[in-house]
């Protein structure tokens, strides 16, 4: 092996804040490649592998794929800028060490691997181009509040899995523009989201009315708009809320802000998830962060389902239980209703919705269309809309 590679390999092996980037699939790769001293056959196997861990990442430019791990690596140091501490010295010049590492690796030719190897056959390549890596990562800890680390550097949209954080990695890319009315109802949620964003109190917030009115896509669009400012969403079910202390446990250290989104929310008696959820929302000692705040839809006004049977029984103190009860949803600092559109804004939801497709229509055969549509859907909503503009547009509705 080359001088060059035999002391880059040596430099990697010694990475240490920046450690976790050795077992990223591509640079474990090619750290195998560079030890590896043996016959020609097998190290063109594995300088392959090399190249197609690359290409199956989406990138065939090694510079960008480097800087990306350095600016989303999870490690002591960014943590603790994010915690809001100051880094020991020590620390700090280890990082300023190694992220010259990255950088010489960022710069990798692939000649220079390929002069390790007396193969002259045609081999796969990558290319490489100018990177700061240095800059990003000042940029990056100095507005950390905005940019976040790891995971949240990369993603901005999460779920629960067993209790862990994990991606989105397709999130829903609905913005505020995609959506047709309610603009009271938007401002409402915008205006608190912000206020969470500056650190002012946020309230928690329901959004109840009748199915496919929105309320999901409102906050989703909510989060798209805001998330380079700071914002990211992590959405939980119904029977994962008992996952909440020690979720808020961890996001309470993140220097990012935070929307938990229950979605479609809802209570049959004696769950165990009420009370972790009620539990939150009046701010135990266990589950409270000050960068968290819960969004909940529902298409009920109260949150638990209530039968009249369950108003008679033998509980001596039924008057209280039956309050507990139905007054979950008042536990929310904002509650906001999306009410179903009538046939005016239905009828601008479905041409918004065409217009912004670019599909041409006679407007007063698309307005009959859509009202026989809406009649077969039984109401007016938003989500018929949507499915009535879908079949305009595959041709199974006609309204030339």
């Amino acid at each position: 092996m080359s001088l060059y590679l035999d002391t880059l390999l040596t430099k990697l092996r010694s990475l240490c804040v920046f450690r976790d980037i050795l077992s990223d699939p591509v640079i474990s790769s090619l750290c195998d490649f560079l030890e590896f001293d043996g016959d020609d056959s097998a190290a063109v196997g594995l300088y392959c592998e090399f190249v197609s861990r690359l290409y199956k990442t989406g990138r065939t430019d090694l510079s960008k794929y480097v800087a990306e791990l350095a600016r989303c690596c999870d490690n002591p140091l960014v943590r603790k800028i994010g915690e809001g501490k100051q880094p020991r010295e020590v620390m700090k010049k280890s990082a300023e060490y190694e992220l010259g590492v990255l950088s010489d690796l960022a710069a990798l030719d692939p000649k220079k691997l390929k002069d390790k190897l007396s193969y002259d056959g045609a081999l796969p390549e990558w290319t490489t181009s100018k990177t700061d890596i240095f800059g990003d990562f000042k940029a990056q800890t100095e507005n950390i509040e905005k940019h976040g680390y790891g995971i949240f550097a990369k993603y901005r949209a999460f779920r629960d899995e067993g209790g862990a954080v994990k991606p989105v990695k397709a999130a829903d890319g609905v913005r505020l523009s995609d959506l047709v009315g309610y603009q009271r109802e938007k401002k409402l949620i915008i205006d608190n989201t912000r206020a969470l964003l500056e650190g002012k109190p946020a309230a928690n917030i329901l959004l109840t009315g009748d199915a496919g009115t929105g309320k999901s896509s409102t906050v989703k669009a909510v989060v798209n708009e805001l998330w380079e400012e700071g914002l990211r969403i992590l959405e939980l079910k119904k029977e994962q809320l008992h996952d909440l202390p020690e979720i808020l446990s961890e996001l309470n250290r993140n220097p990012l802000k935070f929307i938990i989104f229950i979605d479609d929310l809802s209570f049959t008696q004696n769950d165990d998830n009420f009370s972790a959820l009620k539990a939150t929302l009046e701010g135990s000692i266990s589950a409270k962060a000050q960068n968290v705040v819960i969004y909940a839809t529902s298409n009920r006004r109260h949150l638990v389902k209530e039968k009249f049977s369950d108003r008679e029984g033998d509980d001596i103190h039924r008057g209280d239980t039956m309050q507990e009860i139905v007054s979950l949803s008042e536990r929310f600092g904002l509650h906001i209703t999306f009410s179903r559109p009538n046939k005016e804004t239905y009828l601008e939801i479905v041409r918004h919705l065409l217009d912004s497709a670019g599909a041409e229509y006679d407007p007063e055969k698309l307005d009959s269309a859509a009202e026989r549509f809406a009649l077969t859907r039984a109401s007016r909503s938003a989500r018929a809309a949507k499915q009535f503009a879908d079949s305009v547009l595959s041709g199974a509705e006609e309204v030339k």
